[in-house]
């Protein structure tokens, strides 16, 4: 079966996602995290960041005294992430082509989950994240199901523009296909020159009953789920959601 970069679209992204998007994203995650999964880790406690992007939210759980392993498939996303969260270990992999044996205490994912683009290979990563934990341990995800995309990918358009550069972007979402779109401008300041490039960041939308099927297959048990606006109070549009599940203990 044919096989696309996971981040495809994201290596001319990342100084945007860096400078303009990622304190977003980490200012909503983390008080998730610290609802749902923190108190149950020992400091110390190992921890694999699968998409952690430009390292933000790697540097915060350093800083609480956790080991923060961060996987992307971005080049562009990890050089930025070198600057942010120096003492994370940070390999450049993409997430569907993992192979740990078990060492984390905890696998985390932030937004990583809609760029897989089919059932198919979302379950072979969920079989990845399973490997790679400790009995008992525990695996947190993020991702937009389909009120989200209905009420928030309706042809909005956001941008920014600074010295060197400027860039906008355009989203969508197909409610047949169940993909959403990014399409993406972005000038750059290259030698007094400008220089446009266009970028299309696919997602895939899948339904909660796709999720847990899948999560279930890889062999997890005891499979919460949280929206983000309803259940933990934090200020997103309804179809932001968390996934929490746990690694059985295996049986002799």
């Amino acid at each position: 079966m044919a096989t696309t970069n996971l981040c495809a679209g994201y290596d001319p992204l990342a100084r945007i996602y860096n400078e303009d998007w990622a304190l977003g994203v980490f200012q909503e995650t983390l008080p998730a995290l610290e609802k749902l999964i923190l108190p149950n880790l020992v400091k110390d406690a190992q921890i694999l960041d699968l998409g952690c992007g430009t390292g933000h939210l790697a540097q915060k759980l350093l800083e609480q005294g956790y080991q923060v392993t961060g996987i992307d498939a971005s080049e562009g996303m990890l050089r930025y992430a070198q600057e942010n969260a120096p003492n994370a270990k940070l390999i450049l992999k993409d997430a569907r082509f993992v192979n740990f044996a078990p060492t984390f205490d905890a696998v985390i994912s932030i937004g990583a989950f809609n760029h897989v683009m089919s059932l198919e290979e979302l379950t072979s990563v969920f079989h990845n994240v399973y490997q790679a934990l400790v009995n008992n341990g525990i695996f947190l995800f993020y991702l937009f199901l389909e009120e989200e995309y209905q009420y928030n990918w309706g042809g909005k358009i956001t941008g920014n523009v600074k010295e060197d550069y400027a860039w906008a972007a355009r989203n969508s979402y197909d409610s047949e296909t169940k993909i959403a779109e990014i399409n993406l401008t972005i000038f750059s300041l290259i030698e007094k020159s400008w220089q446009r490039l266009d970028s299309t960041i696919l997602e895939k939308c899948y339904t909660k009953e796709e999720l847990i099927s899948a999560l279930k297959i890889a062999g997890f048990s005891n499979i919460n789920r949280y929206d983000a606006h309803h259940d933990l109070g934090i200020a997103q549009t309804p179809g932001c959601v968390y996934f929490v599940c746990y690694k059985s203990i295996s049986k002799l």
